[in-house]
């Protein structure tokens, strides 16, 4: 049995969630019989050092404490290796365990799912992307979730890449100092309604194919939903190999205001203005965008993604 879990934890998640969250999660995993031990770090960069140097030292299973910035700090240490790893879901959007069925702001079922699982088939291998930034950056995300740099000029993500109207959103929201919390990106989403024009993207499959498009918004999804259940790659499978990349075209605001409602259900996939490429890889470029992935700032567009199969197991039970 798998002896040594390293508790990866923000303790300023959701508003203070995460460090609520980590004594009953290590509570459930010691009555388990697993050692604990909790890994904090003074900001994103220090954060990461620590949690690659418990990786790199051979813990038996990362488990991120947190919502999807801590997550998303994790993936950087653990893509890639055979360090399962285990999340804790307790933030503001938690899309990646909504993404893989896990409990969400539930911190001692949770615990009990890693436990179980490690104990079991030791959980299901995932597929990660991988995006080409130019850059290694580290920034603190809305709600406190950590975010942090991989490599320099590449970094994991687990979710969905966004860019268009949704990240503009996100830039807007990010420089508002008041009102805190969701409310600050409701307004954002009123400000960008009264001043959006549909974006000139030229997007590079996998196949050589440039596709030149204007859209509101292109998302890549290696997992169906990002901002807190907003299902905008409600069919992308994360064990397929494959990135389901979603193309919301030259909608109106008036229509745009109707289809968006639709996303939280993914029912706008059937939108004659929506169109859905299957690929393995692709160069998303468009001018002023800026590209978020798994809700992280990643920089400005051109951006090039790949879908790495089974780059991650996860501490997680069989797909359905």
């Amino acid at each position: 049995m798998t002896s040594e879990i390293t508790l990866f934890v923000n303790p300023a998640a959701g508003r203070g969630r995460g460090a609520h969250a980590a004594q009953p999660a290590a509570r459930v995993l010691r009555d388990a019989g697993f050692s604990v031990r909790t890994v904090l770090g003074h900001d994103a960069d220090d954060a990461l050092r620590r949690v690659r140097e418990a990786v790199a030292a051979g813990t038996d299973a990362l488990v991120a404490v947190g919502g999807d910035g801590i997550v998303s700090l994790a993936l950087q240490a653990v893509g890639g290796t055979d360090t399962p790893l285990g999340v804790i879901a307790v933030g503001t959007g938690n899309d990646f365990a909504r993404s893989l069925g896990l409990p969400v702001r539930d911190p001692a079922a949770a615990a009990g799912t890693v436990a179980e699982v490690l104990k079991g088939d030791g959980g299901r291998t995932i597929d990660l992307g991988r995006v080409d930034t130019g850059r290694a950056a580290a920034t603190e995300g809305a709600e406190g979730d950590v975010a942090g740099g991989g490599a320099a000029g590449s970094r994991w993500f687990g979710t969905v890449l966004a860019s268009g109207f949704d990240s503009r959103v996100n830039d807007r929201g990010n420089r508002m100092r008041l009102p805190a919390g969701r409310f600050k990106y409701d307004l954002a989403i009123l400000a960008e309604l009264a001043s959006f024009r549909p974006i000139p993207y030229r997007l590079t499959l996998d196949d050589g194919t440039a596709l030149q498009v204007d859209a509101t918004l292109v998302a890549v999804g290696n997992g169906t939903s990002y901002g807190g259940g907003m299902r905008i790659c409600a069919d992308a499978v994360m064990d397929d190999g494959i990135f389901d990349v979603i193309v919301v075209g030259d909608l109106p605001r008036t229509e745009l205001i109707k289809v968006f409602p639709k996303v939280y259900k993914g029912t706008h996939l059937g939108h004659p203005k929506v169109t859905r490429h299957r690929v393995r890889s692709l160069t998303l470029d468009a001018p002023d965008v800026t590209g978020y992935a798994d809700g992280e700032h990643l920089g400005p567009l051109p951006l090039t993604v790949r879908c790495v199969p089974g780059a991650l197991r996860v501490l997680a039970p069989p797909a359905p």
